[in-house]
């Protein structure tokens, strides 16, 4: 089949430029928390604790032993009587389960408030003190984090996190020298460790330790952390006035890919500062050429012809926010999200810009649990001051409301993206995709052959996403014209193959070079249920049943809920005289919300049976 959603059709396809709001959202985006009524007070509780708290996905329950209770652990007592309640009456118990819901829906912040209050209640769980201490760490609740640090001493795995809040807070509070006898005390494990190294050039710097913060940077050519280093040291020198040894730590910075694809842009402001606006000019126009231009260089670029007041040397808040940032970009790398998302979220406490929001809420969309709740609230702090930066928080916010089908709000937000950007194919792309993935093909094709987008060289993308609204609007010839096109720039793309083998087998129009194209996607992509059902669909097209039905059954295995592929399954199931089990099948697809058409479709077939094949004309074959 052809994929149902434009975005899974993508696939592989998307284009890489781009990086990708309600704070008072609560459980999942327009539910309630739920609360837990307290059990009833009047009916004596059995003997033993009151709470049992067990690992993920965790859950309070009423009696029974405590299993593996740290030895740390205040007594707690058999029972609680009365059952601990907040001001609105609202029960341990309750909250604690209401708080648990919450994160497991994707709303930690809200989590991260019903779990606090709960530990509030009962101080001596020492449980609930991990739980809130978890969830106040990843939602961002530094507050909250900071309270429990003390508490949680006993827990190694929680209590360097705490002291990684404790000493950006207290950096941020402006006690540097606490900050840094913090660290010297007792140095970060991992994998904190890796940030607090990076931290140490600045926060010696601002407790006065110039010796400490510009040592210089002795490390292996291959190591990614001289980048960092070596911007601080850069920046710390700037900062003392030493302005040669700035300009040669600059040089040797940007000497390198990762270091000029990084830190070009902080280089130009420094030689902005200095006076020297022509050589910051080639930079920024430099960075404004290739495949991903910097946004911010558009606006420096302006700032620099207009003779403008360059750019304010950074202070040490903003040095210790771009050391965070860089390890967040590690840890990514090394798809350790969650840890990433706490570094950038501390880096915005420290130094809040549109640029640090919009990596914020990119972490929270990124890994196996995204964070849809907290994400939108990070886009939402984006500004419209750097127009690229806002329309790619727009993107990532319409990829929040996508996860969730509301494909309704997904397009306002693509709105807005194209609108800010004007101009810039690669967000008009992202619109136009959505376009097409509501069906609006007619809309989705008018962006697509804007003057802008519609040229020679075109990106891949481009053309078959054209191709698809045209095959959407009826237009065969001249969608056949453009997959063709975006196949011979990328002849084994299992996503292209697919999508045109389908489109050729379906209309029936050349059903024997479709079903070798559909074979060429399969062997390219195994796993993909969709490409296995076009597969299947063009055997079944062609007459070869049995074959159809081992390959409609593994598509099925793999997307059971999607009614094509079911259909697809008991069209086959049919042929072949499998007939009881083929009604089961279109009784099926009538439970998985198929389209008006489909349903209609299926409602003949039961009641008449599949009477008539389509046929394949040797023309066609």
């Amino acid at each position: 089949m052809r994929l149902s959603r434009l975005a899974l059709l993508l696939t592989g396809c998307a284009l890489t430029a781009l990086a990708s709001a309600s704070p008072t959202s609560s459980a999942r985006a327009q539910d309630a928390p739920v609360v837990v009524p307290a059990p009833d007070e009047t009916v004596p509780a059995p003997a033993g604790p009151a709470i049992i708290l067990e690992g993920e996905p965790g859950v309070m329950v009423e009696g029974g032993p405590v299993e593996s209770a740290p030895p740390f652990a205040v007594a707690i007592p058999p029972v609680w009587s009365p059952v601990p309640r907040d001001a609105e009456g609202q029960s341990a118990y309750g909250l604690y389960l209401s708080g648990r819901l919450a994160s497991i829906r994707g709303d930690r912040a809200t989590g991260a408030e019903l779990l606090a209050e709960a530990q509030v209640l009962t101080p001596e769980q020492p449980m609930i003190v991990e739980e809130a201490f978890k969830s106040g760490l990843f939602s961002g609740d530094l507050d909250a984090v900071a309270r429990l640090t003390p508490m949680v001493e006993g827990m190694p795995d929680l209590v360097d996190a705490g002291r990684m809040v404790d000493l950006v807070q207290t950096l941020r509070a402006g006690d540097a020298a606490a900050s840094l006898a913090m660290m010297t005390a007792r140095p970060l494990a991992p994998p904190f460790d890796l940030a607090g190294r990076y931290l140490t050039p600045t926060i010696a710097g601002a407790a006065g330790d110039w010796d400490r913060a510009l040592q210089a940077v002795d490390v292996p050519a291959t190591d990614p952390a001289g980048l960092i280093l070596r911007q601080q040291r850069a920046s710390l020198l700037e900062s003392r006035r030493r302005f040669d040894e700035a300009e040669a730590e600059y040089r040797t910075l940007t000497a390198t890919p990762g270091g000029s694809l990084l830190y070009a842009m902080d280089f130009a402001e420094f030689l902005e500062r200095r006076g020297r606006r022509d050589e910051a000019l080639a930079i920024y126009d430099a960075a404004l050429t290739g495949d991903n231009p910097d946004s911010a260089a558009v606006l420096a670029r302006a700032r620099v012809t207009a003779r403008g007041r360059p750019p304010a040397a950074p202070d040490h808040l903003e040095r210790a926010a771009d050391a965070l940032e860089f390890a967040a970009m590690q840890t990514s790398a090394g798809e350790l999200h969650d840890y990433a998302a706490i570094y950038r979220r501390l880096a915005y406490s420290l130094h809040p810009s549109d640029e640090s929001a919009l990596r914020l809420g990119q972490s929270f969309t990124a890994g196996r649990r995204p964070q849809p709740e907290s994400a939108r609230e990070a886009f939402g702090r984006v500004s419209q001051a750097d127009p690229i930066t806002y329309a790619r928080a727009q993107i990532g916010l319409a990829r929040t409301f996508t996860g969730e089908e509301d494909a309704a709000r997904a397009l306002e937000a693509l709105r807005r993206a194209d609108a800010a950007a004007a101009g810039q194919p690669a967000f008009a792309f992202e619109l136009a995709a959505g376009l097409e993935d509501m069906e609006l093909h007619e809309e989705a094709l008018e962006i697509l052959n804007r003057p802008t987008m519609n040229v020679p060289g075109q990106p891949v993308e481009f053309r078959f996403l054209r191709g698809a609204a045209l095959e959407g609007l009826g237009r065969l010839v001249e969608a056949e014209n453009e997959l063709w096109a975006a196949l011979q720039a990328r002849p084994e793309d299992p996503g292209i193959l697919n999508y045109l083998g389908y489109m050729w087998v379906d209309s029936g129009r050349r059903v024997e070079q479709g079903a070798e194209m559909l074979a060429r996607a399969h062997a390219a992509s195994p796993e993909d249920g969709s490409i296995q059902d076009s597969l299947g669909w063009a055997q079944f097209r062609q007459g070869q049943y049995e074959a159809a039905v081992e390959n409609l059954e593994g598509a099925v295995n793999k997307l059971p809920a999607n009614p094509t592929i079911v259909d697809h399954l008991g069209d086959a199931y049919w042929q072949i005289g499998r007939r009881r089990e083929a009604e089961w099948q279109w009784n099926r697809v009538l439970t998985l919300e198929p389209d008006a058409e489909r349903r209609a479709e299926v409602e003949r077939k039961l009641a008449r049976g599949l009477s008539t094949v389509p046929s394949v004309s040797p023309d066609q074959l």
